[in-house]
């Protein structure tokens, strides 16, 4: 008899203007902290990936997306104490600067140059946004060998 789990779903922000990304550094989450990462969070029960990352944007860096105004880019199913699958968004909108809206949660917020990304950067983040600048949709990350039979 098969074994289905459930995944814990994702939404991450891509947002792109002029070569550069926008970062936030972890703090005081209990995972990854003083690690740079990308607006993200967790989509909940009976809501879109869309509209998850709409909510966390606001939540995160206080701005207002538009569904149209977020592509997904990037899929990527991991592992890591149990199975994810995560959805990255591309935007590349302009005339609004994003602020720290979780002090609590992430202790800075810049914009760094793709060509120099920080060393400190959430591992399977790095490997998404690498690959979709490399013109990937979709990735695995985390995955061993112990799980194919």
């Amino acid at each position: 008899m098969r074994k289905y789990y459930p995944q814990i779903l994702s939404v991450h922000l891509f947002w792109i203007v002029n070569d550069k990304i926008l970062l936030l550094r972890r703090y005081n989450t209990g995972y990854m902290d003083g690690y740079w990462s990308v607006p993200a969070g967790h989509v909940e029960a009976k809501e879109s990936a869309t509209y998850a990352m709409i909510r966390e944007a606001k939540e995160e860096i206080g701005v207002d997306f538009k569904p149209e105004e977020l592509k997904p880019v990037y899929f990527m199913h991991r592992f890591e104490n149990q199975e994810r699958v995560d959805f990255f968004f591309r935007t590349s909108k302009t005339g609004i600067e994003p602020k720290n809206m979780e002090p609590n949660k992430a202790d800075a917020l810049d914009w760094f140059p793709l060509s120099s990304l920080p060393q400190n950067m959430v591992p399977y983040v790095r490997k998404a946004l690498e690959s979709y600048l490399n013109g990937e949709i979709y990735g695995e990350f985390g995955w061993s060998t112990q799980f194919l039979k």
